[in-house]
């Protein structure tokens, strides 16, 4: 099948028992048994829920992958894949990420003994500098946030296969729509299904991906040992909302680009960081591993202070001021004092997250009012 064919049917049957087409809440905490140990596939609603595994089936469909797991939060499922690693083991990462996954490795997993190693892994190069005998994972994001660089993943995945090391995706800013990293040779893919895949900012969610057996007995152990699962209500919730996700991604993709193209003529802008611009750094890979440069675009203002930021974000009135991403509707955020705060000011502004640094999260409106929405807000 192809994309827009899974999206909607990958994974969902209509119900056995009355032929609703769309799948039931199933809002149970356990399932009687005929006999001990003699069930249905079901026994307790933390272990397995039909809901959510139909939308297990749905998302791992999307990704190419064999297994796939929703979670509470996607930071939830990324506290998941980090519980594979063991004290002493070493990670390399992308030294600008989502400021929740830093914080995440360095107040959490920092102290049970894991090491990690933040760096510009858009250079091939300085990634393999850091590799040695204790490198178990490696953490990509891209297109990054906010800064919307572009990682190689063939060719992480190329050192990782090296040195017998798992290399995992946030794929959150592509999506499945846009960019496959398993089939570029990723071990993982990890989803904030909070944003483009529930689509609708009316859920919170995660999920992992795979096609290996052993990473999947180990995230389906992990999953039903620590509890960390979504609720039915969720799952249907995003399995209504992947249905859209071809159709929804094609129009963020589309605002994305005019947007960009827009900025960067602006007198009032200083850098636009965005894949689809021809002069982005690394955008060939972009063009090579993508099929589409999403609705996420960053950009600078000339007038390098937070006022100056907090001042034209206020001044929206159709993008919102708010957290989180890729929903219908725009969005606008200001990543040093939001998404990012958690990340110390010097090492955010080493990765280009300055104090005039303002994210958007481009939604599927009329493109000549969101442009007009920033006209104003940029005098």
């Amino acid at each position: 099948m192809k994309f827009a064919t899974k999206a909607i049917h990958a994974g969902v049957e209509p119900d056995t028992a009355t032929g609703a087409i769309m799948t039931p809440i199933y809002q149970t905490s356990t399932y009687v048994q005929s006999g001990v140990g003699i069930h249905k596939g079901y026994e307790y609603s933390r272990t397995q829920n039909p809901t959510r595994a139909a939308l297990e089936a749905n998302l791992a469909a999307l990704e190419n992958a064999r297994f796939g797991a929703c979670f509470a939060s996607g930071l939830a499922a990324m506290d998941t894949l980090l519980k594979i690693l063991s004290p002493g083991d070493e990670v390399i990462s992308t030294h600008d990420l989502y400021g929740g996954s830093y914080r995440l490795f360095n107040t959490i997993f920092a102290k049970y003994g894991i090491k990690f190693h933040y760096t510009a892994m858009n250079n091939i190069t300085e990634v393999e500098k850091l590799v040695n005998s204790k490198t178990k994972l490696f953490w990509v994001e891209t297109p990054t946030n906010p800064m919307m660089n572009i990682i190689d993943i063939a060719a992480v995945a190329a050192v990782a296969k090296k040195t017998n090391a798992m290399l995992a995706v946030d794929n959150t800013f592509a999506t499945p729509y846009l960019q496959n990293p398993l089939d570029l040779g990723a071990d993982v893919v990890m989803h904030s299904v909070t944003k483009y895949l529930g689509g609708h900012s009316d859920v919170v969610m995660g999920s992992l991906c795979t096609n290996s057996e052993e990473i999947a007995a180990e995230m389906y152990r992990i999953q039903n040992s620590s509890g960390a699962v979504c609720g039915p209500q969720d799952a249907f919730l995003v399995l209504r909302g992947v249905k859209t996700l071809h159709l929804r991604m094609q129009r963020h993709c589309e605002n994305g680009e005019k947007i960009a193209k827009w900025l960067t003529s602006h007198q009032a802008i200083d850098k636009v960081y965005y894949p689809g611009l021809p002069d982005h750094p690394n955008h060939d890979i972009a063009k090579k591993q993508m099929r589409g440069f999403t609705g996420m675009v960053s950009f600078t203002l000339k007038k390098d202070t937070i006022e100056g930021a907090h001042e034209m974000v206020a001044k929206c009135k159709l993008f919102s001021l708010a957290e989180s991403l890729g929903g219908v509707e725009s969005l606008i955020g200001h990543p040093a004092t939001m998404t990012h705060a958690s990340i110390p000011a010097e090492v955010r502004k080493k990765s280009g997250v300055v104090d005039s640094l303002i994210r958007l999260s481009v939604g599927v409106e009329d493109v000549d009012d969101l442009i007009a929405d920033l006209k104003q807000a940029l005098i």
